[in-house]
């Protein structure tokens, strides 16, 4: 088996983390430990995981070298160092891949399917902590549906007050009857609302979206409220889907047993990994709950998400959402083959090269690092000055 001898970080536009592994042979592996705004504190811990417990050491232990990330530093847990384990891991498994000869979907078990649905994000730029008007929202579901997109999905929550006024309530629905009288009942309509209701508004809003029958209901309280989404599903027809800022398989298990989920939404490169992520999806098909891998994130993020997708059973769906920067920053793709990312009449189609299955164009992320990003995440004040959620 080949040594890990080097590694290397890069931060690029438009926000996303990258971290490079090599082995004494020069196979070389890419991971993703993308944290918007907070690149600095994750780089810190990659270097300092990379340093202790991989550089020198056998690449192929995967399960080993993320035991030792995880346990061996007595605090575990948390979005920095489980970013910083997701980026390692991915690496780890894009060598092995690579190896192998083989994707890393073949590594884990073989496809449990030909192609992969997709949905596209639409609804709004939560970069800038604004929604788009309708009129872009309704020319970017017409556009999904003529792509082949089977499924989008909307920001379905701008800011609120703890409680807000009816007309709050009637904005949000109205959009979500506007997508959906575009796109009619053949398409699916995820709604995020992004942990910025609280218990009452999430009741309010999930209730009222019930006759557009929307393919899911996302975040609808934030992470530390998850307790109330026994009472909030016990109280709809509209699937609840969150997970994005949990950050074990333990959190996951409690939010299973609970049974206040329908769709779990792991996110690959703040979790874990491959490793990780995948062990939590087979936990939610024991529970007869779908997943939806969450990831709004970079290129290697998406391949890696991918990899899973095509081998496990309870895959709904997948994110795509490379298209969601400004044009000029969405053209950076990073890679040489980018049509190994592209979706085919709303579905990915499996990897065919080995490892994560892309190839990076390290010329192109080597001067993009040079780039100072500086992106952190927006200030919302609600109209009485007080901080609203992102």
């Amino acid at each position: 088996m080949a040594t890990i001898v080097d590694y290397e970080l890069f931060e690029v536009p438009p926000r996303w983390l990258f971290v490079r592994l090599e082995t004494a042979d020069g196979l070389v592996g890419w991971g993703e430990p993308t944290l918007e705004g907070h690149a600095d504190m994750v780089k810190a811990a990659v270097d300092k995981l990379v340093k202790t417990h991989i550089i020198g050491y056998e690449a192929g232990r995967i399960q080993d070298h993320w035991q030792a990330m995880y346990r061996s530093g007595f605090y575990r847990g948390g979005p920095i160092l489980m970013s910083a384990i997701s980026g390692i891991d991915q690496a780890l498994w894009d060598i092995k891949g690579k190896e192998c000869g083989k994707p890393v979907y073949e590594l884990l078990g073989g496809p449990v399917r030909d192609r992969l649905r997709a949905y596209r994000w639409i609804g709004g730029d939560l970069q800038q902590g604004s929604d788009r008007p309708d009129s872009e929202l309704e020319t970017a579901a017409r556009e999904s549906v003529e792509a082949g997109f089977s499924a989008v999905k909307i920001a379905g929550s701008p800011k609120l007050r703890h409680i807000d006024a009816p007309s709050k309530v009637d904005e949000i629905v109205d959009r979500l009857a506007h997508v959906r009288e575009v796109v009619g009942t053949d398409v699916d309509v995820g709604v995020d609302l992004h942990g910025r209701a609280t218990r009452p508004m999430a009741t309010r809003l999930i209730k009222a979206f019930e006759p557009y029958s929307p393919m899911f209901v996302e975040e609808p309280v934030l992470p530390e409220h998850n307790h109330v989404l026994p009472e909030l599903a016990s109280g709809t027809t509209v699937p609840i889907a969150t997970g994005e800022r949990l950050y074990s398989r333990a959190e996951f298990r409690s939010l299973l047993v609970d049974g206040g989920v329908d769709i779990i939404q792991p996110s690959i490169a703040q979790l874990g990994g491959i490793s990780e992520t995948k062990r939590i999806i087979d936990m939610a098909e024991t529970f007869g709950v779908g997943a939806a891998i969450d990831c709004p994130f970079g290129p290697v993020a998406v391949a890696a998400s991918l990899q899973i997708g095509f081998a496990s059973w309870n895959i709904l769906t997948q994110q795509q959402s490379l298209e969601r920067y400004p044009e000029e920053e969405a053209d950076i793709t990073y890679l040489e083959n980018q049509d190994a990312l592209r979706c085919v009449d709303g579905y990915f189609e499996p990897p065919a090269e080995p490892g994560l299955g892309i190839e990076i164009d390290e010329e192109l992320v080597r001067e993009q690092s040079a780039v100072d990003v500086k992106w952190n995440t927006p200030i919302r004040r609600r109209d009485d000055g007080s901080i609203a959620e992102w």
